[in-house]
């Protein structure tokens, strides 16, 4: 398993300042995967949250689970969509936060898939720093067929 920035950018769309995961740490397909985001001083949006306390906003990282929860899946070949559609985040139940998250901090990204089905996934999904769970939720994200180019 690579894992590496080049293996995400290859499986994810996203892209700077919107790709939230950098690296691969373990995989098992079709079931669990976990992932790293460094947090950096350097993120856009710590300009402005908050300028004398910087706190990585919780829906990022929401989002970069969901973002963990996309690599899972274009990891599964039997889940993997076809070419033209895009895999959405399109909800979450039971968010918690329950730690900031700070400049310097290593964001693991542990994501479980619970439910698969025709097109649909659910995942608990957990981000921890340390030992410590900084947020938890339940995602569930799907495939959305893109409009043809004519």
């Amino acid at each position: 398993m690579k894992g590496d920035i080049y293996e995400v950018m290859n499986l994810l769309p996203h892209r700077y300042p919107f790709l939230l995961v950098d690296k691969i740490i373990d995989f098992e397909e079709g079931k669990k995967i976990l992932a790293i985001k460094n947090v950096s001083f350097n993120e856009p949006y710590f300009n402005g949250h908050f300028p004398n306390y910087p706190v990585m906003p919780g829906v990022l990282i929401l989002e970069a689970l969901a973002q963990a929860s996309g690599l899972l899946v274009f990891k599964t070949p039997k889940l993997c969509p076809p070419n033209e559609s895009l895999y959405l985040f399109v909800g979450i139940d039971k968010a918690r936060f329950k730690k900031p998250v700070e400049p310097g901090d290593q964001l693991k990204l542990t994501v479980e898939m619970t439910k698969s089905k025709q097109g649909f996934a659910i995942f608990d999904a957990v981000a921890t720093v340390g030992n410590d769970v900084a947020a938890s939720a339940e995602l569930m994200c799907g495939f959305k067929e893109l409009p043809k180019k004519t």
